[in-house]
């Protein structure tokens, strides 16, 4: 391990050397590029050169401690001797989770979907607390929120809602999301106080463009409607909403948010593009090893993954056993103690099987 991190570090002062030259920015893409990766390697470089120092620091100390010294220095520098070996442990561990292979969509944007699932209105009305969630979330990140397609039902609640969440490494910390999430509570529409159980379904995609999957355009059958919102009032009175069908897979896409025909296909092909990915990703996971059901971020859609008990005010995640106690907060968008936790559980899993690779 050492020695890989010896050439991380080599090819990173490399880079640092190159960005200094007059003529850098000559090819700004390239620039770009290059400061994106040293960008990439520098949490490597620092643990690493971090980690050095430290088994410096216990060098220095033992051969103090194996030296005469005066008992109460002695018990001084074994004191930070047992901290610098913990240290030392830390970064060492640290180091491991920094060179597991990174997922190439993490720094992608997001496209979102959420469905209401099972309970009539009040899974609707639940979806709606989910979009509400997730938007909150979003801007806790300064991140922004495209929506790209939005069904609401006569109450408020949301049939379906899609849109695409712009921010730097988004996928990375909502891939996690997706899947089945149950909501106990008592519904607004319940006169009798009585707690309801109720499903709504979340999909967390990453954003891809029609170049990164090969969409055959015989294969596509393009429908325009017009915007609609609640209850079926029309928001515009041109056909500008599209819907696009792919044939083969039987996917169906709609964006209706946008002004124009050509902005609504542009960002359907996008949710094209990210499904087909998706599909294609399963298959090959699903042949080579069992590990898209192994791994805690990857969960299938139709797993249940979450629990929202409102009497109890708790979350659970059930993938890793996790309960809080802060479902108010949570509502409102204060996610990343549970998603930290669920990060954590993704990379020690993969942390295991590269060990015993």
């Amino acid at each position: 391990m050492l020695d890989k991190l010896k050439l991380v570090e080599e090819k990173y002062m490399e880079m640092e050397e190159r960005s200094t030259q007059p003529d850098f920015y000559s090819d700004p893409k390239a620039a770009a590029k290059l400061l994106k990766e040293q960008r990439d390697l520098e949490p490597v470089v620092e643990a690493y050169r971090a980690y050095r120092k430290t088994q410096q620091e216990l060098h220095d100390l033992r051969e103090m401690l194996d030296g005469s010294l005066e008992p109460d220095m002695r018990d001084l520098c074994q004191e930070e001797f047992t901290q610098a070996k913990k240290d030392l442990e830390a970064l060492e561990q640290q180091l491991k989770i920094l060179l597991l292979p990174k997922d190439p969509n993490d720094d992608k944007n997001v496209i979102l979907e959420i469905r209401g699932g099972v309970g009539g209105e009040e899974s609707a009305l639940f979806a709606h607390s989910l979009f509400r969630m997730y938007q909150m979330y979003a801007a806790s990140k300064g991140w922004t929120m495209e929506i790209l397609n939005y069904n609401e039902t006569e109450l408020g609640g949301v049939k379906e809602a899609d849109c695409i969440i712009n921010g730097s490494g988004a996928y990375s910390r909502l891939k996690f999301e997706s899947g089945v999430h149950r909501v106990q509570r008592v519904p607004e529409t319940e006169s009798g106080g009585r707690v309801h159980t109720s499903t709504a379904t979340v999909a967390v995609l990453p954003e891809m463009e029609e170049v990164d999957v090969e969409i055959r355009p015989e294969d596509i059958e393009m429908q325009v409607f017009r915007s609609s919102g609640a209850g079926g009032q029309h928001i515009n009175k041109t056909s500008s909403a599209v819907r696009l069908i792919h044939k083969p897979s039987g996917i169906v896409v709609a964006c209706q948010e946008e002004r124009s025909q050509v902005q609504n296909r542009e960002k359907c092909m996008k949710m094209l593009a990210s499904k087909l990915y998706e599909i294609e990703q399963t298959r090959i996971e699903t042949e080579h090893s069992d590990q898209r059901r192994s791994q805690v971020g990857t969960g299938m859609r139709n797993e249940r993954i979450r629990t929202y008990n409102f009497p109890q005010g708790r979350v659970t995640d059930h993938r890793i056993g996790l309960t809080l106690y802060k479902i108010d907060a949570f509502m409102d968008g204060d996610l990343d103690e549970m998603i930290d936790a669920l990060v954590t559980a993704d990379q020690a899993e993969k942390l295991q099987r590269s060990e015993k690779a």
